[in-house]
Formats: C-alpha cells, sequence, structure tokens
C-alpha cells in the first residue's frame, strides 16, 4: 500500500486537515475565553461511541460558526455507567457534567441551550459534593 499523494485534491485535504488540527492549539492560548467541550475518550466511552460524539459535535460546531468552542479529550471521568460523557466548561463558571450523549437530536439540544445560552439540560450528573469538614 502507497502513501503517496495522487492528487492536488488529495493534498488540498491534507493540508485542510492539517490546518483544523493547529487552529485548535492555537485556541488553547484562549481557553480561558473559550467553552471547551471535554468529551470522555476512556475504553468504556470510546465502545459507546465517544470518537462519533466528539467527531460530531465539531461538524456541529463548524455548521453553526462557533469559533468560540474548543474541543478536547479526557481519560475517564467516572460514570461509566452513563457513557458516553462530555464535561462543558463556560468561561467563568463551574463545568458541567453530561451523560448518554448520543444521537443527533441530543447533540442539537446541547448546543441549542448549553453551549450557546449557558441554560442546563436534562440528564446532567452531578459531581458537586462537599465532605463532612466543609
Amino acid at each position: 500500500m502507497s502513501n503517496k499523494i495522487k492528487s492536488l485534491d488529495e493534498l488540498r485535504k491534507i493540508k485542510q486537515s492539517v490546518k483544523e488540527g493547529t487552529e485548535l492549539r492555537e485556541k488553547g492560548q484562549d481557553i480561558d475565553k473559550m467553552i471547551e467541550v471535554k468529551v470522555s475518550m476512556a475504553t468504556c466511552g470510546i465502545a459507546s461511541g465517544a470518537r462519533e460524539v466528539m467527531a460530531e459535535m465539531i461538524e456541529e460546531a463548524k455548521r453553526r460558526g462557533l469559533s468560540n468552542v474548543v474541543f478536547t479529550q479526557s481519560g475517564c471521568m467516572g460514570f461509566c455507567h452513563s457513557e458516553p460523557t462530555i464535561m462543558i466548561v463556560r468561561p467563568g463558571e463551574e463545568p458541567v457534567l453530561y451523560g448518554n450523549v448520543k444521537g443527533t437530536e441530543r447533540i442539537k439540544e446541547i448546543f441549542d441551550h448549553v453551549i450557546e445560552k449557558g441554560e442546563m439540560v436534562d440528564g446532567m450528573i452531578p459531581t458537586s459534593y462537599r465532605t463532612s469538614h466543609e
């Protein structure tokens, strides 16, 4: 199998792919001003469709023209029963974790309410707790 580039169109696709990866790293410089979406990519998340969820969320952000959202992946978040899970971190706010993020309609709901308006939707996994010493 050869890895040779066979057309100018193939070269352009490679260039676009590299450019998108670079943009993600450049956005990291101003991460505190951006909405960060962390997708849990541990084995259980991947088995539940986390890769597809991340790809679909990136495409949805592109369709909406959102340049203030950065996508990252994380390891296990400890909620295997609710995979795929995503954590949304809005600037100046506490992170919010959502479970069972599957399907186009669910992703659109998260974009419509959580990412664009800062509203909560069903499916949030409570993660805040206090110890007996607090």
